[in-house]
């Protein structure tokens, strides 16, 4: 089977990644995410294997020294890293994986491969995305101030990447990030690699 392809998703905190994420593997069975590792603490309602694995600094440092990370950044203050082996796992299964990294990350990822698709997850507007975060309330006054400023570097990185979705209309937006996967499985070299019909009929590329 061959190798499916790898999706970078990006995104300010609060302009809604996860939630079109999780949408998207709902409507795409060819779909997969993987699962990052980090040290920051767990949140309520989030679960270790499922949402993040959550390990001690010591751990993720020597995962580091033993190359066992494709990235690896520092967000907020905490170290976020994507297994090597899982990712490759998944690809070798024909699974499209889709990664939900920073920008920091997802500059690394595209050095290494640079026929990933990229796609870039904004809000409809700062004042929308100020909205977001206050509303979670999950974090004091400061961390919203610090999280809008971060937003602001995030977002001002989205010209480097292929693509951008914004998050206003949510079924919109899910339907647009389908929409731009759909279409990279459709790219030449695609096609090639994964339909045996197609390279027969256009021999080497």
């Amino acid at each position: 089977m061959s190798n499916g392809q790898l999706i970078l998703i990006s995104a300010p905190s609060g302009a809604g990644k996860t939630s079109l994420v999780n949408a998207a593997l709902q409507q795409d069975a060819a779909l997969a995410v993987s699962v990052s590792h980090t040290t920051r603490p767990c949140r309520p309602g989030e679960q270790d294997g499922t949402d993040y694995y959550f390990i001690d600094t010591g751990t993720f440092k020597r995962m580091v020294a033993d190359s066992q990370f494709l990235e690896h950044a520092v967000v907020f203050g905490n170290l976020y890293g994507t297994a090597r082996s899982q990712v490759d796992r998944l690809r070798a299964a024909g699974r499209d994986v889709i990664l939900e990294i920073d920008w920091q990350g997802a500059a690394q990822v595209q050095q290494l491969i640079p026929e990933a698709l990229s796609i870039f997850v904004l809000p409809p507007s700062e004042a929308h995305l100020q909205e977001r975060l206050t509303g979670r309330g999950q974090d004091s006054a400061a961390s919203i101030e610090q999280r809008l400023s971060e937003a602001r570097l995030d977002m001002s990185k989205a010209h480097d990447f292929q693509y951008v979705v914004v998050n206003d209309d949510f079924d919109t937006a899910v339907a647009d990030l389908l929409a731009v996967i759909r279409a990279a499985r459709l790219r030449t070299a695609s096609q090639y690699q994964q339909n045996p019909g197609v390279r027969a009929m256009l021999g080497n590329l």
